[in-house]
């Protein structure tokens, strides 16, 4: 049980260290119009690992595997994330 809870808390930390990635891409300057692949990095990456979060939550709980589920939470952020980051670099 107290493995799963700090996993838990270990993945929504990379939840929101994803999330705050996502906030500099937002913060970025523009210079003109965003291009729609940049359009869909920045909604990638300021949602996506947030739907992940929400996604884990509900595997977890029609499964009953939590650890895994949290698992699969901190790679889903990463990737949203990182997705993201390179479909908006700016």
């Amino acid at each position: 049980m107290l493995t799963a809870v700090l996993a838990w808390l270990a993945a929504l930390g990379v939840c929101v260290s994803a999330v705050l990635v996502g906030q500099s891409v937002r913060s970025a300057p523009r210079r003109r119009r965003r291009r729609p692949a940049a359009r869909i990095g920045l909604l990638l990456s300021l949602s996506g690992p947030w739907l992940s979060v929400l996604a884990a939550l509900g595997y977890a709980a029609l499964t009953g595997a939590w650890l895994p589920a949290a698992a699969a939470l901190a790679i889903a952020a990463t990737v949203a994330a990182l997705t993201g980051l390179v479909l908006a670099p700016r």
